[in-house]
């Protein structure tokens, strides 16, 4: 067995972890990553957020063609299948992998793949892929570990026709219907994805709005909109068991309701990737779903131990996760990049998009804060009607005295960028976060962010 010491080890490489292991390394310390896989990226590159956003992109680009005008030019509409759209999810995982396996190489930080396990603090062991066992030694630990999709145990996965949001990466056909059990984030993304290629989905959520932490107004477009796509939305309902047929599934639910499809998409909660670590043997436990608590500097229990993105829970978003990883390395070198990452925009891809940072109309009513509201439509913008793009909305949500920004919910076309703009102003201290920003700055015209003026100008025309 060889042994090996360094300043950190990380365990994970997805954003968590690269982003500690890259902020260790650049202040000099001697940095180890672990990843369980064969290729640096972790679940983020190889089955979450990458493969899903691509698939989104070629589905939004299929759609694109069987809806515009122009298009009936060239040919009928074209439908394709989850096989075929998976191929360019598959190019953008090489790219990615390759993208990062050179800023590993670049900042000289070493890689072992395969299982880490906690020996006690200051070791890790790691039973490489090949077989052989590697004793790591290091001052500080990082946990990274990411999650996986929570799999109760009544619902037998190892039927072909039941999957997850993993293993719906490696189905081979096209369902003609499709459930999807849990209305998430992940469920409503992929209740997009298999509509837009023609599926007739039906997505079971077990609340009675869809991904209710969003502004009221933004969760009811995109239930119209799922369901103008021929999702079928059902609230309050909870399954009762899993039935697997010979060539589908048979859901049953509580409330009674038998329903059928070809396959059944598991989307209902995730489970952090801690149950193999031997935290046992550091004194360290992990709750029912398999998350580590820590403290705002991202350190559990132990002091030398530290963890950070999926695997200690909220918000669980690759954005935030990177920015937690890089704050865990700034606690543990000291070098002035710690922070506690609590200004987390929030980005849904589904089809539209989605975005949002700051307080919603019900969290400001509930305050008693007196807000008002500015709105443009995008039917109305220019940059919009020539991308052929006419749903969404910006939504501004303002102080009536101060005019400070207090929210900012985007729907439609270009969501996820266009919210970084107002994120910047509400940024800002004093009455440099006001609304009055956007109509005082001049916009390049035409363009999505033009959106805020115009936005500004409807809330502006509010107040008396």
């Amino acid at each position: 067995m060889a042994v090996y010491n360094y300043d950190v080890v990380v365990l994970g490489s997805g954003p968590a972890g690269e982003g500690a292991a890259m902020n260790a390394a650049k202040a000099g310390r001697k940095v180890a990553m672990v990843d369980n896989r064969a290729l640096v990226g972790g679940n983020c590159t190889h089955l979450g957020t990458i493969p899903s956003k691509a698939l989104r992109h070629s589905v939004r680009q299929i759609m694109q063609y069987n809806t515009n005008p122009l298009f009936r030019l060239i040919g009928e509409p074209r439908w394709f299948s989850f096989p075929d759209v998976l191929k360019s999810a598959e190019r953008v995982i090489g790219k990615q992998v390759s993208s990062r396996t050179g800023y590993y190489a670049r900042n000289r930080i070493d890689t072992f793949f395969g299982t880490a396990s906690f020996s006690d603090e200051n070791t890790v062991e790691v039973v490489c892929l090949n077989g052989m066992l590697e004793k790591l030694v290091a001052k500080q630990v990082v946990i990274a570990t990411g999650s996986r999709p929570y799999r109760p145990a009544d619902v037998d996965f190892s039927h072909p026709r039941v999957y997850d949001s993993d293993t719906i990466l490696n189905i081979s056909h096209t369902p003609r219907r499709l459930i999807i059990y849990g209305a998430g984030v992940i469920g409503c993304e992929y209740a997009s994805i298999f509509s837009g290629l023609g599926v007739l989905v039906d997505l079971i959520n077990n609340r009675d709005q869809l991904l209710s932490f969003l502004d009221d107004e933004i969760s009811d477009a995109l239930s119209y909109h799922l369901r103008n796509n021929n999702v079928i939305i059902r609230h309050n309902e909870e399954y009762e068991r899993i039935e697997g047929i010979e060539h589908g599934v048979v859901l049953h639910l509580k409330s009674g309701k038998k329903i059928k499809a070809d396959a059944l998409l598991w989307c209902n909660g995730r489970t952090g990737n801690t149950d193999q670590l031997g935290l046992e043997n550091i004194g360290l436990k992990a709750n029912a779903r398999g998350q580590i608590e820590v403290d705002e500097h991202y350190r559990t229990e132990v002091g030398n131990i530290y963890a950070a993105g999926d695997v200690i829970g909220w918000p669980s978003l690759a954005s935030a996760a990177y920015d937690q990883g890089r704050s865990a390395a700034g606690s543990i070198v000291e070098n002035g990049s710690w922070r506690f990452v609590d200004d987390v925009p929030t980005g849904i891809y589904t089809i539209p998009e989605i975005s949002s940072i700051g307080k919603t109309e019900v969290e400001l009513t509930q305050a008693k804060i007196p807000y008002e509201v500015g709105k443009a439509f995008f039917k109305g913008m220019a940059r919009a009607q020539i991308a052929v793009e006419p749903v969404g909305m910006l939504k501004l949500l303002f102080h009536r005295e101060t005019l400070e920004i207090l929210g900012v919910h985007c729907f439609g076309y270009q969501a996820s960028e266009i919210v970084h703009i107002g994120q910047a102003i509400m940024n800002q201290k004093g009455e440099a976060n006001s609304i009055k920003y956007f109509v005082n700055t001049t916009f390049n015209y035409p363009t999505m962010a033009e959106a805020y003026r115009v936005a500004a100008f409807d809330g502006l025309n509010r107040l008396f």
